[in-house]
């Protein structure tokens, strides 16, 4: 942490009369403290460090003392003993913490796509130039206005590994394909001659929505012998998004999802010949999907329903044939019975004296 400090420990254990130890800093392999045969150390004259930095003239390691984020970056100890010459090398990142006071400017993405968060100004040769990220500060890129070269960190769970790309004549930051863990807090911190400027970011990264889906769910028919299209739109594996129906520019219904990342379902249900224009729209605070309604096609009359009534009508108007067929049998059987006692009763008359 800022604040801190650190000591880089090489492999020698004790130096012996004619060893030189060399300490290198940054892609330029600046010269910042040595040890020659025994020799009390001494220092580079470079103003990144001052009076920050002490090597162990028993062991040649190195301490920096108050450390500050510009001191991250690339450390090299070279041991030339004997004639032969050995190295090692240490990655050392400076984490800081956020001012409360700096002004951030919020940029929302869509996953997938590349977002650039720009400096907007020109890199001076003399500018060191430093990209941080979350309230921690972990440094994910630096870039030496002297020599234009940069180097990616990244962090430990190697989030932006092959995303970030630097400009080298403005400094802004590029971060390609971007995803979910990529949304938090940037800062970038130039340090120049005239001093250290500050500018945050605060990224959020949504999820591509999904086009909502429609689709027909039954059909019901009324005692009118009027139909109803029930209709459902849905859309799955989503979080912070609203789910609508509209009737043409008119909201008709809603239903919204926070954190979890679940299936939303909203039903409608419409006359069958409805003229009106209907959608089903998934939203979120930057981008919108639209699915607009085909009535024709998700509210058809099946050809069930259709013979189902035919048959229906059919077998009514045969039933009401066989009732009227029997009342008029019926009636001309009563006559005839009718007739027949008449002519009996006659007969009988006449066979009387």
């Amino acid at each position: 942490m800022e604040g801190d400090s650190v000591t880089l420990h090489n492999s020698v254990s004790a130096i012996e009369r004619d060893d030189q130890i060399l300490w290198r800093f940054g892609p330029e392999n600046s010269r910042i403290a040595e040890i020659y045969k025994q020799n009390l150390p001494t220092y580079d004259s470079n103003e990144i460090f001052k009076d920050r930095l002490k090597m162990n003239n028993q062991t040649g390691s190195l301490t920096i003392k108050n450390i500050r984020i510009k001191h991250s970056g690339l450390y090299k100890v070279t041991i030339i003993r004997n004639g032969g010459t050995s190295d090692k090398r240490f990655r050392v990142v400076v984490y800081g913490v956020f001012a409360d006071t700096d002004e951030v400017k919020s940029v929302s993405v869509t996953e997938g796509d590349s977002v650039t968060l720009n400096s907007d100004t020109d890199v001076l040769r003399d500018d060191h130039i430093l990209w941080m990220f979350g309230l921690q500060g972990f440094l994910i890129v630096e870039m030496d206005g002297k020599t234009n070269d940069f180097v990616l960190h990244d962090v430990a769970d190697g989030r932006f590994r092959d995303r970030l790309q630097m400009d080298r004549q403005k400094g802004g930051l590029t971060i390609t394909n971007i995803r979910s863990e990529h949304t938090g807090l940037y800062k970038l911190q130039i340090i120049s001659s005239k001093g250290i400027s500050y500018k945050r970011f605060n990224v959020t990264v949504y999820a591509r929505l999904p086009s909502p889906v429609i689709l027909s769910d039954n059909l019901q028919v009324s005692s009118s012998s009027e139909s109803r299209c029930s209709l459902a739109c849905s859309a799955v594996n989503v979080s912070h998004v609203t789910l609508s129906w509209f009737k043409g520019n008119s909201l008709l219904s809603s239903i919204s999802v926070s954190d979890l990342s679940i299936s939303l379902s909203l039903p409608l249900e419409v006359e069958y010949q409805d003229k009106n224009t209907y959608s089903c729209v998934l939203n979120n605070t930057f981008s919108n999907q639209t699915t607009h309604l085909d009535i024709t096609d998700l509210c058809q009359m099946s050809t069930d329903f259709v013979n189902c009534c035919g048959f229906t009508e059919a077998v009514i108007r045969l039933v009401m044939a066989a009732v009227v067929g029997l009342a008029t049998v019926a009636f001309l059987v009563f006559d005839i019975r009718s007739r027949r006692a008449e002519q009996d009763s006659r007969e009988q008359k006449t066979m009387c004296p």
